[in-house]
């Protein structure tokens, strides 16, 4: 990963070569490449699971959209996240801008050597700020899942998932899915039937 060391402008970011991921964060450049495999599978397989039901009510509750990498500006932050969803009564139709002012209601990172301690430094700061109200950090390389929910403005650890756990955590605790069935080409064993399943009477 590199940093500008200059302060950064909307139109350095526009210059980035489209290859790298390129995101404001307060006041400089940072760019990164695209994700490795297995950072963008994890990423994929979460947008699958959780978009069917509550993107379009397919065993679930649905009233969200999910959009995987949205470009967020909050003032002079820019920040792509990897997943971001939205419920529909606050994101009531698509900007005609190719990026997003209304902050989301959750946001998944991907964790990688290169984007970690973004993730886990300014890029936590910016999303409470903004009042984001659920951050989900999935570590591939560990294989781990951590949630954690904004309350008054510090975010707080809710729940870590590992191995072979099943996830159930807001906001989407309406199902349950084995968190092994984002990484693929693992050994983790998943606990019976590799589903999601509800959690309750929808």
């Amino acid at each position: 990963m590199s940093v500008a060391l200059r302060a950064a402008t909307y139109s350095d970011l526009e210059a980035v070569h489209p290859h790298l991921v390129a995101e404001l964060i307060d006041g400089a450049l940072v760019t990164h490449p695209r994700p490795a495999p297995k950072h963008a599978v994890a990423a994929s397989y979460m947008g699958m699971t959780i978009g069917p039901p509550f993107g379009h009510g397919s065993g679930g509750p649905g009233g969200w959209i999910i959009i995987g990498e949205p470009e967020l500006h909050f003032g002079s932050d820019v920040v792509v996240p990897d997943l971001a969803g939205w419920r529909k009564e606050r994101l009531t139709s698509l900007p005609n801008k190719p990026y997003f002012e209304t902050a989301p209601d959750w946001v998944c990172e991907v964790l990688s050597p290169s984007t970690e301690s973004y993730d886990r430094g300014p890029k936590r700061r910016i999303y409470a700020r903004a009042g984001v109200s659920y951050l989900w950090l999935l570590d591939p390389r560990a294989e781990l899942l951590e949630t954690l929910v904004l309350r008054d403005g510090n975010w707080l650890l809710s729940e870590t998932f590992s191995g072979a756990d099943r996830v159930s955590a807001e906001p989407f605790d309406a199902i349950s899915f084995p968190l092994s069935i984002l990484w693929p080409f693992s050994d983790v064993p998943s606990p019976g039937e590799e589903s999601v399943e509800p959690t309750n009477d929808l």
